[in-house]
C-alpha cells in the first residue's frame, strides 16, 4: 500500500476499537449465552490475542525504564537537577490530583448521582489494607534490585536507575564505555516499541470484543447518573484542565498537545493500565512533544506509578455517591478531608495492585462512610477505569512538558513539528 493511501496509527486503532465493541455487543446479544462463543471466542481467541498484547507491553515497561533513566540520568551535567525534577514532578502530579478531586466532590453535590438509587448489592468489596506512607518510603529503595525487576515494583526500579546513573557519570571513563552500551540498548527497545505499537489495533480488537461480549451496556442503566458523571468528569479535567495548565505553565498551544497525544490515550484507554501504556507515553513525551529524555525518562515511570488524576475523579465522585444512597450528610470538614487523604494516598498506595478501589476505601474509612458501598459501582468501574487511564496518561505527558520547559530542556520546534516522531505510524 502506498504511503498516501495507509491509514494513521491513530485511525487504525479506532477502527480496531469499534469493531471490537461492534463484534463484542453482537456477540452478547445474538449468541446470548453459548458455551461455545464462551469457550472458543470470548476466553479462547479474543482473551488470547488480548493478554498477549498487553503482555507484550508490559514486557517493555522494566528494561525501558531502566534503561531510559540510566542513559537520562548519566547525561545530567548537574547533579542536583535530579532534585529540582522530583520535586516539580511530585508537586505537579499531587496539584492535579487535588484539582481532579474537588471539581469531581463540586459535581457530584451538585448532579446528586446517588439520589433515588437502590442499594441493593450482592457483589461484596473486601478491601486489601493499603501500606502507611512510612512503609512506602522505606520501601522505596530495593534490598535486591533484581527481584524488584521481576516484580515490576516501578519505585524501585526508578530509585536504583538513578543510583546508578548517578554512579556512571562519576565514574570517568568507564561510565562513558558503559553509556555508549546503554545508548544502544535503548533504541532497540523503543524499535520494539514501535513494532508493538503497529500490532495494536488487533490486540485493542481483541481486548474490546472480549469486555463487550461478557458485560455489555445493560448494567449502567441503573448508575447511568454516577457513570455519566464520572465520565463527563474525567473528560472535563483531560480536554480542559490539563491543556489550561499546559498552556499557562509551558505557554505552548495545547491543540497540538492533544493532536499528538491521541495515541497514548487511545493505548491507555484499550489497556486500562498506564504501566503498559508507558512505554508509548515515554515515546511520545520524547520523540513527538520535544521532552528531553533525561527529564522524560524520570517524569513518565514516576507518573505511572502516582498520577492519580482520574482515580481521584472517581473516588471523589464515588464518595458522594455512596454517602447520598446510604442518606450520609458529609460536612464541609469531610469534604476537605476528602480531598486531602485522596491526594496524599495518591503516593502512599503506588505500586499497590487494585490501587484505584484501595485509595476509596481508605477515603471512605476517613469519613465514616461504609465501605461495602464499594460494591455498588464495581460493575461499571471497568469502563470508568478505561477512561481514567487515558486521563492519567494525558496528566504525565501534561506534567513532563512543563516540567521539561522550566528545566530549558523542552524542544519547542520538535513540538510544533506534525511531522516530529512519525516513526511511530510507520510499519
Amino acid at each position: 500500500m502506498s504511503d498516501k493511501k495507509k491509514l494513521s496509527l491513530t485511525a487504525r486503532i479506532v477502527i480496531g476499537m469499534v469493531s471490537g465493541i461492534v463484534v463484542g455487543m453482537a456477540l452478547r446479544y445474538l449468541a446470548g449465552d453459548s458455551a461455545w462463543v464462551d469457550s472458543y471466542l470470548t476466553n479462547g481467541l479474543f482473551n488470547i490475542v488480548g493478554q498477549i498484547f498487553i503482555t507484550s507491553l508490559k514486557m517493555l515497561v522494566v528494561p525501558l525504564v531502566f534503561v531510559s533513566l540510566v542513559v537520562g540520568t548519566c547525561s545530567l551535567s548537574d547533579p542536583s537537577k535530579l532534585g529540582r525534577l522530583g520535586g516539580k514532578a511530585v508537586g505537579m502530579y499531587l496539584i492535579t490530583t487535588a484539582i481532579a478531586i474537588s471539581i469531581a466532590i463540586f459535581s457530584a453535590v451538585l448532579i446528586q448521582p446517588g439520589a433515588g438509587v437502590e442499594r441493593d448489592s450482592n457483589t461484596v468489596f473486601e478491601p486489601s489494607d493499603a501500606p502507611s506512607l512510612s512503609q512506602v518510603i522505606i520501601d522505596l529503595f530495593p534490598d535486591n534490585p533484581i527481584n524488584a525487576m521481576a516484580e515490576g515494583n516501578m519505585l524501585q526500579i526508578i530509585v536504583f536507575a538513578l543510583l546508578f546513573g548517578i554512579a556512571m557519570a562519576l565514574v570517568g571513563k568507564a561510565g562513558d564505555r558503559l553509556k555508549g552500551f546503554f545508548d544502544d540498548f535503548n533504541e532497540v527497545i523503543m524499535k520494539l516499541v514501535v513494532i508493538l505499537m503497529n500490532l495494536a489495533p488487533y490486540g485493542v480488537f481483541a481486548l474490546m470484543a472480549k469486555l463487550f461480549t461478557e458485560t455489555g451496556l445493560g448494567m449502567i442503566g441503573s448508575l447511568a447518573k454516577y457513570f455519566f458523571l464520572v465520565l463527563i468528569v474525567l473528560l472535563i479535567h483531560g480536554l480542559i484542565v490539563h491543556p489550561f495548565l499546559l498552556s499557562s505553565l509551558a505557554r505552548v498551544k495545547p491543540g497540538i498537545f492533544l493532536r499528538k497525544m491521541r495515541d497514548a490515550q487511545l493505548f491507555g484507554f484499550s489497556t486500562a493500565s498506564s504501566n503498559a501504556t508507558m512505554p508509548i507515553t515515554l515515546e511520545t513525551v520524547t520523540k513527538r512533544l520535544g521532552v528531553n529524555n533525561s527529564v522524560g525518562s524520570f517524569t513518565v515511570p514516576l507518573g505511572a506509578t502516582i498520577n492519580m488524576d482520574g482515580t481521584s475523579i472517581m473516588q471523589g465522585v464515588a464518595t458522594v455517591f455512596i454517602a447520598q444512597v446510604y442518606g450520609l450528610d458529609l460536612s464541609i470538614a469531610d469534604y476537605l478531608m476528602v480531598i486531602l487523604t485522596a491526594t496524599l494516598a495518591s503516593v502512599g498506595t503506588a505500586g499497590v495492585p487494585g490501587v484505584g478501589l484501595i485509595m476509596l476505601a481508605m477515603v471512605l474509612q476517613q469519613v465514616g462512610l461504609p465501605v461495602e458501598g464499594i460494591g455498588l459501582i464495581i460493575g461499571v468501574d471497568r469502563l470508568l477505569d478505561m477512561t481514567r487511564t487515558a486521563v492519567n496518561v494525558t496528566g504525565d505527558a501534561m506534567v513532563s512538558c512543563v516540567v521539561a520547559k522550566s528545566e530549558g530542556d523542552f524542544d519547542t520546534e520538535v513540538y510544533y513539528d506534525r511531522e516530529a516522531g512519525k516513526k511511530l505510524e510507520e510499519l
